[in-house]
Order: C-alpha cells, then sequence, then structure tokens
C-alpha cells in the first residue's frame, strides 16, 4: 500500500501525464489550452469595479484563467512545470490528512473565474474530480457576456464587442441588445453599416442625424427586421455554431452582390432565401447550383 507521501507522488505524475495529453488534444484541435491572463482580459474587457461577494462555493470547471501564475497550469489546471511539484504534493498531502485548508480566492467576471491565491488547490481539485471549491469571490462588471468557455480566440472578439458598445452605447440605447460575432473583425464592418445608414438618414431628411438616433434607427430598421426573418424561417439551424448577428452580416453581404447582379429591386426576404439555399446547402448540392447559375450566365433565375 502505497504512503501518503508516495500517493501524492503519484498523484502529480498523473497530473503532468494529463497535462501532456492535454497539449496534444489542443495541437490536434488548433485550440488554445492555456489559461487566460486576468490583466489580458482586464484591459481587453475594460473591466470596472470590484465587489466582494464572500466564499461561495465555486464549480471548479468554471476557473478558466489566473492573475499571476497562468503560465504554470494549463487550461485544465494541470500542472505544466515541475518545479511547482513539491508545493502541489502538500497541498495534495494535506488534503489526504482532512486537514482544513482556508478558501481560495477568485476573481469574478460573468460565469467565469480567475485564481488570484490558491492555485495549486484548484489543481488538486481539478485532479482529484472535485465539482466545486470555497472561494472569496471578488466581482468584476464587464460590459459584454463572458461565459466559463472563453478563451485567447473568442477574448479577442469579445474585445471588439466592448469597443464597439462603447463607440455605439447600443447597449444604452437598447439594452435588450445581443449583436455577438464568432469571428474577429466582424464589428468594424458593423459600424461601417451604421455609418452607411446614418449617411443614408441625412440624404432622406437633409438634415444633421446625431449619431445616436442612427445607431437607434439601424438597429430597428435594418438589423432587428433582418434577425426577425433569421427567426421566423429558422435559418439559423442550418448553420451550427454560428450566430444571427453572423448571418445578418452575411446575408446583408448577399443582397449586396444580388443587387449588383440582378438589378436594385432585390428584397431583403428574397436574399435571405436565395443565401439560406445557396449557402446552407450541402457541398454537393452547392456545386450543383454554382455550376446552374455559371450554365445560366446568371444567379438571378430563382
Amino acid at each position: 500500500m502505497e504512503t501518503g507521501k508516495e500517493q501524492t507522488m503519484t498523484d502529480f505524475e498523473a497530473a503532468r501525464r494529463k497535462a501532456f495529453w492535454n497539449e496534444l488534444g489542443a495541437f490536434l484541435s488548433g485550440r488554445p489550452n492555456r489559461l487566460l491572463s486576468w490583466s489580458e482580459v482586464r484591459d481587453e474587457l475594460d473591466l470596472r469595479g470590484l465587489v466582494h461577494q464572500g466564499v461561495q462555493a465555486v464549480p471548479v470547471a468554471k476557473i478558466i484563467g489566473s492573475v499571476e501564475r497562468y503560465q504554470d497550469f494549463d487550461r485544465a489546471f494541470m500542472p505544466k512545470q515541475d518545479h511547482i511539484a513539491a508545493r502541489w504534493r502538500s497541498v495534495a498531502s494535506a488534503q489526504y490528512s482532512n486537514t482544513n485548508l482556508p478558501p481560495v480566492t477568485l476573481y469574478k467576471v460573468g460565469d467565469a473565474y480567475f485564481v488570484v491565491d490558491g492555485h495549486h488547490r484548484v489543481s488538486v481539485a481539478r485532479e482529484r474530480g472535485h465539482g466545486f471549491v470555497d472561494a472569496k469571490v471578488i466581482e468584476a462588471e464587464a460590459r459584454v457576456p463572458v461565459t466559463a468557455d472563453l478563451d485567447a480566440v473568442d477574448l479577442k472578439v469579445r474585445g471588439e464587442y466592448t469597443r464597439f458598445l462603447e463607440r455605439t452605447q447600443l447597449d444604452v440605447l437598447r439594452p435588450g441588445q445581443s449583436v455577438e460575432f464568432t469571428t474577429g473583425g466582424a464589428y468594424e464592418c458593423l459600424l461601417e453599416h451604421v455609418a452607411v445608414h446614418r449617411h443614408r438618414m441625412e440624404q432622406e431628411q437633409q438634415r444633421h442625424i446625431p449619431e445616436d438616433e442612427a445607431v437607434c434607427d439601424w438597429y430597428d430598421h435594418s438589423y432587428l427586421p433582418l434577425v426577425r426573418i433569421i427567426r421566423e424561417q429558422e435559418i439559423l439551424d442550418r448553420f451550427p455554431r454560428r450566430t444571427e448577428a453572423d448571418l445578418y452580416l452575411w446575408i446583408m453581404d448577399h443582397q449586396h452582390y444580388l443587387r449588383e447582379q440582378c438589378g436594385p429591386d432585390v428584397g431583403t426576404e428574397r436574399a435571405v432565401g436565395h443565401f439560406a439555399d445557396r449557402r446552407a446547402a450541402p457541398t454537393f448540392k452547392r456545386m450543383v447550383r454554382a455550376i446552374r447559375d455559371w450554365a445560366a450566365g446568371s444567379v438571378c433565375d430563382w
């Protein structure tokens, strides 16, 4: 039978093996495997306020980052460095002997948590399959939704969303808004849409249009009507892992293309139907339709 010391050594070795396989899996999948840095999240999302929420039982799986030691552990909080073995085994040994360890300290934003103090306790808890850990929680406020599956790629998109809201104040003007993209660069395109919409309003009304008025009018009379069509026709079901905002930009670009090819009278619903029919079909059907359109010399025969 293993002694407590031998058991903690075995546990650490098992955790290091898990870290290796996690890294390999991340390499093959192309997804980040590192813990998020709190300072990066704070700066990217322009976090504000730190409010102490007391001691809580926090789901270990929702702890996705660290204030200072994000290089010592992987995304699943498995140890990446051998030099932390002594401290890790010490914490594991204390848990084996039922020593009453103090709560860890975590920052919280949205549904995600970041370790301020207690990295080894979190790591040992993950290795042992514990669902929760007692933690002193200090919560910060973000302007955009933050979930526990946030990674370095998503963080950049969330940062763009934050800057879009700071520029347009859409979340203040329309509190129920949810304009979320899955890829970077889309919010810059959206700002161009708003600018074009504002210019069109000024031409039609022959007056200066304040930016907040243009933002509201764009959202109410351009964005939402198209989103309603997307919902009514359940088009999002054909595009897994995409959002209504993704489809809004794609369909608007597609409508612009159709108007260039077929004339300025191509309406939104017609563009939606043509887009969904061409883009959401299986690859073979898309190829057949592309060949048919090419042979007919036009994309306007629908």
